[in-house]
This record gives structure tokens, sequence and C-alpha cells, in this order.
């Protein structure tokens, strides 16, 4: 098991105002090792960039936290489900019912809440 706890950012952005930002920052800051996936590509607080979740180089991650709008994230689910997570987190704007319901098809289980808010840290403050 690695020494340190891995977590994929669905929707991870470059800029500092939006949360897809500040959770790579949070998470960092908690000493996670932070695989950003944007399809954009490049680098996020020093962190590569991955296209997709497929190709973050984990076999099994403890978190997949997800900043995207309902209807981009159902179409990743499948993605989500085949690369496997301990805890699969929504958070707000990134859930709906029909999201939660075929996560729940497919054999996630996901918590609907701000995963920056779970490390501790409030998102004003990173």
């Amino acid at each position: 098991m690695p020494s340190m706890q891995t977590v994929a950012i669905l929707g991870a952005s470059s800029d500092p105002a939006k949360f897809g930002n500040k959770a790579v920052r949070a998470h960092l800051k908690q000493g996670y090792e932070v695989f950003p996936v944007n399809p954009k590509g490049g680098e996020i607080e020093g962190c590569p960039v991955y296209p997709n979740l497929a190709a973050v180089p984990v076999d099994e991650l403890d978190r997949i936290s997800v900043y995207l709008p309902p209807q981009v994230t159902l179409g990743l689910l499948s993605e989500v489900a085949a690369k496997g997570c301990r805890e699969f987190w929504l958070n707000p704007g990134s859930e709906s019912d029909e999201v939660v319901a075929a996560a729940q098809e497919l054999g996630l289980d996901p918590i609907v809440a701000c995963s920056i808010l779970d490390l501790g840290i409030t998102p004003q403050d990173v």
C-alpha cells in the first residue's frame, strides 16, 4: 500500500478561484498524492495533469473527487467504476439524482458532500 493517500480530481482547474483548483491545493496541503484530471493537460499546482482517469498511473485510488457539471459527470461514471476508488465524492454542483442513481447502479457509493471540508479545510482558506 502506498505511504501517501491518493486522489484524482476530475475537473481540476488551473484557475485558483475555481473549486477544481482549491481541491488540488487542499489535498496537497493534507499530504495526498494528487492526480489532477482535465483533458486540457498541462500542470496544476506543480502536478502533471492527466487527460482522463484511465491515464492516472495508480491501480486503485483512495479517493476520486468530482468538480464537473452533472451531465459531464454522468458520462464519466463508467470510467470511475473501471478505475476504482475507496471514496467517490460528488461535490456541490456535480451531483444530481440521476448521477447518484447511475453511480449506485455501477456499484459506486457516492459521498455527496464537499471533499475540501472533509479534509478539515474551508474552501476560502485554500
